[in-house]
């Protein structure tokens, strides 16, 4: 029977030969409906499945077993903030932090005392007490360095911030940089972003930096972006979000060997499992390892803080994971490399229990 037949002669307007011209009216409807149903599963696919074969391949990198002696080599650090240099911190505070580190591998303190200013100048009064911590440090916890965290916002992304492309305003960052080693700082650490891989300014500024620090005897110590997961990723995620996020590896190789220390922030991963996080920490350790010369010390960063956004979620991006993921990836890389350790984000965001796993994990494993 056909489909003209089963259509009621009232509901066509005119009889059996009506509802005949009527009655195919719906199949083109039908045919968007398949081709839009189409059209989403192809972009889920298109979508998902690289995600899940990202997320297979990080799982993955989490597995296994650490190498024995995978550990602190006594060389690690910890970030600061500007609290011990503004007059907050006390004698009794500084006794504190000094047991504290006592039975760990920290021997650098990254002392915020910034923040430079846009054009690269430094006001001494941003940090009024820094003779003191310095003193009170060096007497407290002998063999600790104290070295001034400088940085500042780049006009990489916005029209406010600091322009490394002016000669001027990295000569006058390399004046602030005197200045802060004429005030008694074991060394220099600077973290400017957001830093785009390739910046030839950042290279240049670097060397500049180095003859000063290598000149006091101090080290030169730098915060470094993450390299590129897969190939060209900071070129993608430039075009397509204009924040390109990561460094190619081969840029992260070029600071590498400009600096005598140099430490990944690997958190802020977006990644929202401890297992695909940790997966990825062991991958940014091999990347890091593979180009950073034996000379300089290369440190990966703990997230010692607790967010919940896009970008960091704190049941993910916890300590115990990074620490296997730093294990794993030094093991399958380079596992009995000296120079090489971890880098605490930051003192005044930590808890006891990421003391606790950074001190069970790492220094007494």
């Amino acid at each position: 029977m056909s489909q003209a037949r089963d259509i009621p002669a009232d509901r066509g307007g005119g009889g059996d030969g009506e509802a005949e011209k009527e009655a195919p009216a719906p199949k083109p409807r039908r045919r968007r409906t398949v081709w839009i149903r189409r059209g989403v599963l192809g972009l889920a696919l298109v979508v998902l499945v690289p995600l899940l074969t990202v997320a297979v391949a990080l799982r993955l990198n989490y597995a296994g077993d650490p190498a024995d002696g995978t550990r602190t080599r006594g060389k690690d650090a910890i970030w600061l903030g500007h609290a011990w240099v503004d007059g907050r911190r006390t004698d009794a505070d500084v006794r504190a932090l000094a047991r504290r580190l006592g039975d760990t591998g920290i021997r650098d303190l990254y002392v915020h005392a910034g923040p430079l200013e846009h054009d690269g100048t430094l006001p001494a009064s941003a940090y009024p007490k820094a003779a003191w911590l310095i003193g009170a440090v060096h007497k407290a916890a002998p063999g600790i360095r104290v070295q001034a965290w400088l940085g500042d916002k780049l006009a990489t992304e916005s029209p406010d911030g600091m322009r490394l492309a002016d000669k001027d305003t990295r000569a006058a960052v390399v004046r602030s940089t005197r200045q802060i080693l004429a005030a008694g700082f074991d060394g220099a650490h600077f973290d400017l972003e957001p830093l785009h891989s390739g910046d030839e300014h950042y290279l240049d500024l670097l060397d500049t930096l180095h003859r000063v620090t290598r000149a006091h005897g101090v080290p030169l110590s730098v915060a470094a972006h993450q390299i590129d997961p897969l190939p060209a990723l900071h070129s993608v995620a430039g075009t397509l979000a204009e924040h390109p996020k990561w460094w190619s590896q081969a840029y992260f190789g070029q600071v590498a060997r400009r600096v005598d220390q140099i430490a990944v922030m690997s958190y802020d991963t977006s990644t929202p499992l401890e297992s695909l996080y940790g997966g990825y920490v062991a991958q940014q350790t091999s990347l890091a390892l593979e180009v950073t010369p034996d000379s300089t010390d290369l440190l990966m960063g703990l997230p010692f803080y607790r967010e919940n956004n896009f970008d960091h979620w704190a049941h993910a991006e916890t300590v115990p994971a990074a620490v296997r993921g730093i294990r794993l990836g030094l093991s399958r890389t380079d596992a009995h490399r000296p120079n090489f350790g971890v880098a605490l984000y930051v003192d005044f965001a930590a808890r006891e229990s990421d003391w606790t796993a950074y001190e069970r994990d790492w220094v007494r494993r």
